[in-house]
């Protein structure tokens, strides 16, 4: 009797060994997982969802309606829609605690081409930089890494007479870039 008291013994010992290394491997691929996931892959799940994302120019929130390979796309409500470069994103309150692995990523064009498709547009924005300024007008051209805004009032049509300046705004500087 006594040497199968000791077997059971060893036995389980041996069980919880193996039930602790086995812990310790799955909390370890865990781990590995969840460093290889971005913030803006976990966003990508989050399309439709409502979410604030903190910028250096206020907080941005509303429904996520698209993501780009750099930037957000945030339905603000009655103000409007809002592009948000990567780059400009300090925190992001809403998002799911998790990636869906097979969703893919969003669109896979830049920033540029976003802006792009808003200066064929013709219409009014408001383009906030990453110190608080901001600026009001039609963006004329969309460069590689910066476009103009053609200054005007957000009533006004732009028209030669209702401009009142031209600025270059480097991607890098925009915070968000409001239509509507």
């Amino acid at each position: 009797m006594r040497w199968s008291d000791l077997f059971a013994d060893l036995e389980a010992q041996l069980e919880a060994a193996d039930r602790a290394a086995l812990s310790a491997q799955v909390a370890d691929a865990t781990r590995r997982e969840r460093a290889a996931v971005s913030w803006a892959d976990r966003a990508v799940t989050a399309i439709g969802a409502r979410l604030t994302i903190q910028t250096a120019a206020g907080a941005v929130s509303g429904v996520l309606r698209d993501i780009g390979s750099d930037w957000l796309l945030i339905e603000q409500d009655a103000r409007g829609s809002a592009v948000v470069p990567f780059a400009a994103v300090l925190s992001v309150l809403g998002l799911p605690s998790r990636s869906d692995d097979d969703r893919g990523f969003g669109r896979r064009f830049a920033v540029g081409v976003a802006l792009r498709a808003i200066a064929r547009d013709r219409g009014v924005v408001t383009v906030l930089d990453v110190h608080g300024g901001e600026s009001t007008g039609t963006i004329d051209a969309v460069g590689s890494d910066y476009l103009d805004i053609a200054e005007h009032p957000s009533d006004a049509v732009r028209r030669r007479g209702a401009i009142t300046g031209h600025r270059v705004v480097p991607f890098v500087a925009i915070a968000v870039v409001r239509r509507g």
